[in-house]
């Protein structure tokens, strides 16, 4: 069977992506590719990052490729439909079976198979993507892969949800080797400075934030070995050199007996590396703090979404808002570079949540933050909250659930003018705490509080 593995992510036709430049390689793709080789299945893979849709296109027409298994997420979305639509157009490749995987089609099975998709995998994607291509060689049932979702004479076939594996530890390394990692590291070099490359330690999440989508390993936690671990970084740092890594795991710092390993190897092997992550402040402490200074990381992300403790609960995000503010004060103290996320709009918040946020940001200085205005994904708890009241819900084919907009305390001008606020403030406190105090940010920002105020007395 001509086995081609991709994805939809275009650099050079994405404008945000272009201004932001920080492509990784898409090591869940990877990690399935890497099974498949494993387990002696042929295919190919196609890094659509440095190509283009026409170049794609050309290449499947050239190939084509009897199954087209593509990795789809918020940011592919619409391009994966694209793609799926011309191969359906292409008259000698009315065979091919498309399969689909990643963390938007656990909540869109009918969307997906309605819009061309053969098979979608829920779910992990190794062991499913392996039992199907068998299954298709030897003209078996589908029904008996677990994890997959087709359609049998019309009707939708959901099969059994496939059993996370227990263990990492067999799990093969990404298959790299098929990307051109040194176009990415060259791409990071150009445009800031260092390279990066990404690793991943985990899978799955025991926390409940109600905004956060577990779509592909659940609410659960598993780890590869930190010596595991530390060996992957060996290979990569003598295979490619890159300046820093970053780790994709949603709580680095989850587990501390796991952390602690993980310094303790990275210390006795010698190796010398810079790193970056995101944890959760109530898996910080002093303790944690130095580990991971001594293990190379020179920048931690402390989710906290917000400085209301009010709008922390909502979100069940079960923090302390103190704590965070003292784990961000407290590593950066340590020399540690600190970074944090906000979520503005949130059903429930107040002008006052607002500023006590801002206040947060100013009191904890970050070195980095960024805003983003929350939107309902869905599968997720915050969607079923908000379903009933929703003001914008796009054409599924060309739109993500990032354009799904609900019914909020104020209008969109309002929110824009309170990022203003906050990136304004915080940048203001900033100059005066090194002496240089701005009249023209000083304006900036009474005038960001004055429209805020003014907006939030219009009606949305």
């Amino acid at each position: 069977m001509n086995i081609l593995l991709t994805h939809a992510y275009f650099l050079a036709e994405d404008a945000k992506e272009q201004e932001i430049m920080k492509p990784y390689p898409t090591l869940g793709l990877l990690y399935v590719s890497g099974y498949l080789k494993k387990h002696g299945v042929e295919h190919q893979v196609y890094d659509t990052t440095f190509s283009s849709m026409r170049a794609f296109k050309q290449l499947i027409e050239d190939t084509k490729p009897q199954m087209l298994a593509m990795y789809t997420n918020l940011m592919t979305k619409v391009k994966v439909v694209e793609l799926m639509q011309y191969v359906r157009s292409v008259p000698d490749m009315a065979a091919c079976k498309i399969v689909l995987g990643g963390p938007d089609v656990t909540y869109n099975v009918e969307a997906y198979l309605n819009a061309g998709a053969d098979y979608l995998v829920i779910g992990e994607g190794e062991q499913t993507m392996l039992e199907l291509i068998e299954t298709l060689k030897e003209n078996g049932d589908e029904s008996t892969v677990q994890g997959l979702a087709f359609r049998r004479d019309g009707q939708v076939i959901q099969t059994p949800s496939r059993v996370k594996m227990k263990s990492l530890a067999e799990l093969p390394l990404p298959n790299r080797e098929a990307y051109p990692i040194e176009k990415y590291l060259a791409t990071w070099k150009e445009h800031h400075g260092y390279s990066a490359l990404n690793v991943s330690t985990q899978r799955g999440c025991p926390y409940t934030c109600k905004w956060c989508s577990t779509a592909v390993y659940g609410q659960s936690y598993r780890r590869r070995p930190a010596e595991q671990v530390v060996d992957e970084l060996k290979h990569l740092h003598e295979r490619y050199q890159p300046e820093v890594f970053w780790f994709v795991d949603d709580v680095f710092t989850v587990s501390h007996k796991w952390l602690k390993d993980f310094r303790d190897q990275v210390v006795s092997s010698g190796l010398q590396i810079r790193f970056e992550c995101i944890t959760r402040a109530e898996r910080m402490n002093d303790e944690v703090i130095q580990w991971l200074k001594e293990a190379g990381c020179y920048r931690v992300w402390i989710g906290a979404e917000s400085g209301s403790q009010r709008i922390i609960d909502a979100m069940d995000r079960r923090v302390d808002v103190q704590h965070v503010k003292d784990m961000l004060i407290k590593t950066r103290e340590a020399g540690i570079e600190t970074g944090t996320f906000i979520m503005m709009g949130y059903p429930g918040e107040t002008m006052e949540d607002i500023k006590t946020t801002a206040k947060y940001l100013v009191d904890t200085q970050p070195d980095h933050f960024t805003i983003t205005k929350s939107y309902p994904i869905r599968g997720t708890q915050l969607f079923e909250e908000v379903k009933h009241r929703l003001t914008h819900e796009p054409d599924w084919n060309v739109s993500t659930d990032r354009e799904i907009d609900f019914e909020r305390a104020y209008s969109d001008r309002f929110y824009g003018w309170a990022i203003r606020y906050m990136n304004n403030l915080v940048l203001l406190r900033k100059q005066a705490s090194g002496g240089n105090y701005s009249l023209t940010i000083a304006a900036k920002t009474f005038v960001s509080l004055l429209m805020m105020r003014l907006e939030s007395l219009r009606q949305v």
